[in-house]
């Protein structure tokens, strides 16, 4: 039997949340990405536009593909499942239905043309085969580490340098905190901070509130200080089986104290507490500084498939590794924060 795909727009997306968790629960340990707060969060944090296709089978959700339109008047408008996330696009209850994957992938061309947007992106760990999915990146991958039983497990498998940076963290006085909304302003701090020093524009501390709104307990803050400055931060979310930390910094100038290796090694602590199986790094260039800095933990690549149905354009003008943007990264390192924090937001937002 074919399935019934429905568009539910973001007017009408609050009135399925519970049948998409109920969906959600259904499925074999899905993303966090997968929560279907995210396009809610996307909404309040970034203004995206929400929506979700769902494909049913005798009144059955047999899968779904989240998704949120970006627009920009300096980058035009785009369809992505899911901005901001690593992972997105369709999830089906058994993962091998190709079947249904393609019928809402076909539904999913024919919004981003009615929506007249440049292309269609959507971040899968697998590729669909699709004939309007004619682009796709594969340059980055998702580090992954598999967590044991207990903290002490943890500790013992890593490697005696790993250890020892932690425990020069440790030695330096260094206090980690642990909160929600009290901790917001010390974590975006040290997050707009290090995304001025990259050239990257930060996005608004919006974001990170509604996450912590609409995730409840299943996101939290974590912040190294010494003294009464912080100088490392994260926002950690916890799925049914999986955490990651979709944003984390900490300040170059504090370097030699180990904070962020410290910080890191209570992230994976929180995990195992919190009783998950795997955590999640976020995706990383093969080799690149921070693919190391996660291998060191024992995290392994795991594919990611990035999917493109272009409609407009070519698919290389809005990446931040385009040529063209490199005089304005050198720019924005100038810059002083404060002004980032500022102008920042209504740029990165726009971008996909």
């Amino acid at each position: 039997m074919t399935c019934r795909i429905e568009y539910v727009s973001a007017e009408r997306y609050p009135d399925v949340l519970d049948a998409l968790r109920a969906f959600t629960d259904e499925c074999n340990a899905p993303p966090p990405a997968f929560d279907p707060a995210w396009p809610l969060i996307l909404r309040d944090g970034l203004r995206h536009v929400p929506g979700v296709l769902i494909a049913e089978e005798k009144g059955r959700i047999r899968g779904i593909l989240p998704l949120a339109r970006v627009e920009s008047f300096l980058f035009g408008r785009f369809l992505v499942s899911l901005p901001y996330l690593n992972t997105g696009g369709v999830l089906t209850v058994d993962p091998q239905d190709d079947a249904t994957a393609r019928a809402l992938v076909d539904r999913a061309t024919e919004l981003a043309r009615t929506q007249n947007v440049r292309h269609l992106e959507l971040r899968h760990e697998r590729r669909i085969e699709h004939p309007a999915l004619t682009h796709e990146r594969t340059d980055k991958v998702h580090m992954r580490l598999t967590l044991p039983d207990s903290t002490e497990a943890l500790w013992n498998g890593f490697r005696a340098k790993v250890r020892n940076q932690v425990r020069k963290g440790e030695r330096m006085g260094l206090e980690v905190l642990w909160g929600r909304e009290d901790l917001l302003n010390d974590f975006y701090r040290v997050f707009a901070h290090n995304m001025r020093d990259l050239g990257t524009p930060v996005f608004s501390k919006r974001l990170f509130a509604a996450m912590l709104r609409h995730l409840g307990e299943n996101a939290e803050i974590c912040v190294v200080r010494m003294g009464n400055k912080a100088v490392a931060g994260a926002i950690l979310v916890h799925g049914r089986d999986t955490t990651e930390v979709p944003s984390a910094s900490s300040l170059r100038r504090y370097n030699s104290t180990n904070a962020n290796m410290l910080m890191y090694y209570h992230l994976l602590r929180r995990a195992i507490e919190r009783g998950r199986r795997t955590f999640d790094f976020g995706r990383s260039t093969v080799n690149s500084p921070t693919f190391r800095f996660k291998k060191q933990w024992g995290a392994v690549p795991h594919p990611a498939v990035w999917q493109y149905a272009p409609t407009q354009g070519t698919m290389t003008e809005v990446r931040p590794d385009n040529p063209k943007y490199q005089r304005a990264v050198r720019l924005w390192k100038r810059l002083p924060v404060w002004f980032t924090r500022i102008v920042g937001p209504a740029i990165v937002r726009g971008i996909p």
